[in-house]
């Protein structure tokens, strides 16, 4: 099979910025899964979408082994949940959104009548009495619309349910990190993209099918996974996530492992994650030189990984993460290197599965 590195290009990165600056809160990820299977049409056979929304392109479709690739779709955001009579809106959590980094954000009210602006309002330092500062939580953070009335802000077409992001956009630091919201985890989306058009570009001709997976509703549970697992019924699923960069300040590496944005993918141990996959992905990573780092796992993996591992009769499943930067906030930030070194790894390892691959540890 031909091989060779994953060079990204003008378009590809017109994508990337694109895909992330669409906003795809969980619940209602359709508009950037539209925008992610118009960028990988060219490079699969077909395509079907569930009724959730989690987007599939399939390459070989009518082969009866099946190899999943997959990250998910969806960011966290925010429900509109009260608004006063003075117009303020309270809120609600859709996903893990950070309470904390709220005061003083822009952030966008998406409703039938379009987008309406927002700000999150925070009493001025001045009006603060030092020693009793009350911290960011859901119970007193909200939101201004310029409205005085409740009346005034449903006029607008905001109501109880109305999804909020915020309006933060992709940018490049200093010619090394791609940084924005959402990075977690569509930059996944991104890079199993990638990997199909190296397919494509390589004439490289898989042995199996090839099952490349957006799915939604992860950061509420793995949802979109779980259902698409059972609809797929593959024979082994590779999974790529973000994982936390712990190089930073306040990061303590006791807790979270010593893991650096640019020394490479992240292979994972863990009981969901099948060693004898691990074997493989580890080979082909050291075969083709790329760099890569380990982590390992308490009981559950927290990303999509588990969903398919743990669906049927079980699936051969491993974790390939990316490191990221200020999770959860609106500047995550990860390594270009890393992400064309995640690309290749995700490529080389296809590139090692067979047909009828027995990945069993008892024959």
């Amino acid at each position: 099979m031909a091989k060779k590195k994953s060079h990204t290009t003008k378009d590809s990165l017109n994508f990337l910025e694109q895909y992330i600056n669409n906003p795809s809160p969980t619940g209602f990820e359709w508009k950037g899964q539209k925008l992610w299977l118009d960028y990988i049409h060219p490079y699969i056979d077909e395509h079907f979408v569930d009724p959730y929304g989690t987007a599939v392109g399939v390459i070989n479709p009518d082969a009866k082994y099946k190899v999943v690739i997959e990250a998910h779709a969806d960011e966290i955001s925010w429900f509109v949940h009260y608004i006063t009579k003075d117009g303020f809106i309270y809120l609600r959590k859709n996903g893990g959104s950070d309470h904390q980094i709220a005061p003083s954000k822009r952030v966008n009210i998406h409703t039938d009548k379009g987008i309406v602006k927002a700000i999150f309002g925070w009493p001025a330092i001045h009006t603060r009495e030092p020693g009793k500062e009350e911290m960011p939580s859901t119970k007193n953070i909200f939101l201004d619309c310029g409205c005085k009335t409740s009346a005034e802000v449903e006029n607008l077409g905001v109501h109880i349910g109305c999804v909020v992001t915020y309006e933060d956009e992709f940018m490049v630091l200093n010619n090394r990190f791609y940084v924005g919201r959402a990075l977690d985890n569509r930059v996944g989306g991104f890079m199993i993209a990638e990997v199909a058009r190296m397919l494509h570009e390589t004439k490289t001709k898989l042995p199996f099918g090839l099952y490349i997976v957006n799915s939604v509703q992860e950061e509420v549970g793995l949802r979109g996974a779980q259902m698409i697992s059972h609809r797929i019924a593959p024979d082994v699923a590779i999974i790529t996530d973000v994982i936390h960069d712990s190089q930073t300040p306040m990061m303590s590496k006791i807790a979270n492992g010593d893991i650096a944005c640019g020394k490479g993918p992240v292979v994972t141990y863990g009981p969901a994650v099948h060693n004898n996959l691990l074997k493989l992905v580890i080979d082909a990573a050291k075969k083709s030189k790329i760099p890569f780092q380990r982590e390992a796992v308490s009981r559950s993996t927290g990303t999509d990984t588990d969903a398919f591992a743990y669906s049927r009769s079980g699936v051969p499943s491993v974790l390939i993460s990316l490191p990221l930067r200020y999770m959860h906030t609106t500047v995550e930030a990860v390594e270009k290197n890393d992400v064309d070194h995640v690309i290749r790894l995700i490529f080389e390892s296809l590139c090692k599965i067979k047909n009828n691959h027995d990945f069993n540890y008892l024959k």
